[in-house]
């Protein structure tokens, strides 16, 4: 389907890879075979990366950590989550705004820490009650990947929608891929929310425009020598073909070869992981 002298040019012609985590670079926490060498060929060839992951259940800094662990160390600089980009957006367009964020106690932390007015329950949300009419609205309703959510705040969050709060979320993941199969993502919360309320998030993470802007600011390195490189289709390569940047598929996670017929996402290349793309690079 893809040559490898089609492969080789889009490797050749990338000055920097922006790597998925989830089913590119490791499998819940291991990691997988041929993704050190890959960014050891990286640096080798005089090109660079960073990781970019739409998993909005933790931090950067916790990431860093797992990284470490599986003997991959970089620094805060080379790490960017859909909720990195959630806080920028909320910054550029609504700023001083309030917002009611389903997320980890971590990730809520990490919005508060950079300055967004994080709004509280007037009631405690263990006492299981629906807001009462007369309690405050906040602004934005913000989905990230909450691991913690409960059906209080669930329940929550479609009441402020209902009562005119804006729905975003991080991204739209339905599905996170784990060592034996997959649990439910950020989507699949979001889809439960719109069914509920009749109204459609926005989303600022991969494939949306805002993640290309902002890798863009961060880098200074123009979208056609930008190549993402992850395991689904509708979101790691839209990412890239869908925004003037380059996209490519990896097979250990999500997507197969099959599934790229039926898509309207076709990648640039395929690759059978990130250690054929290695071998590649320095061949």
């Amino acid at each position: 389907m893809f040559s490898n002298e089609k492969k080789k040019e889009i490797l050749d012609k990338t000055q920097l890879f922006v790597l998925d985590m989830d089913g590119t670079f490791y499998l819940d926490n291991d990691i997988l075979d041929g993704a050190l060498d890959f960014l050891s060929a990286v640096k080798e060839t005089g090109k660079d990366y960073i990781f970019f992951t739409n998993n909005s259940s933790t931090t950067p800094d916790l990431y860093i950590d797992k990284l470490a662990k599986m003997n991959c160390h970089i620094t805060k600089d080379q790490i960017m989550t859909s909720a990195d980009v959630m806080i920028r957006y909320l910054k550029a367009k609504h700023p001083g705004e309030s917002v009611y964020v389903l997320a980890t106690e971590p990730v809520k932390k990490s919005f508060s820490d950079e300055g967004i007015n994080v709004f509280e329950p007037e009631i405690s949300e263990d006492d299981g009650y629906e807001p009462a009419a007369t309690e405050h609205v906040p602004d934005n309703v913000v989905v990230c990947f909450d691991k913690e959510l409960t059906y209080n705040r669930l329940t929550n969050a479609c009441t402020y929608i209902r009562r005119g709060a804006r729905f975003m979320s991080t991204h739209l993941d339905i599905n996170c891929p784990v060592k034996d199969g997959f649990i439910i993502d950020s989507g699949a919360i979001c889809a439960a929310i719109s069914l509920s309320t009749g109204k459609e998030p926005k989303y600022v993470g991969k494939p949306f425009k805002e993640t290309v802007d902002m890798i863009v600011d961060k880098t200074g390195i123009s979208r056609g020598a930008i190549t993402f490189v992850g395991d689904r289709l509708y979101t790691d390569v839209a990412t890239g073909v869908k925004n003037g940047a380059n996209g490519v598929l990896v097979l250990t996670g999500e997507a197969t070869v099959d599934d790229i017929g039926p898509s309207d996402v076709k990648p640039d290349a395929v690759f059978s992981g990130i250690k054929e793309m290695g071998q590649m690079l320095i061949s």
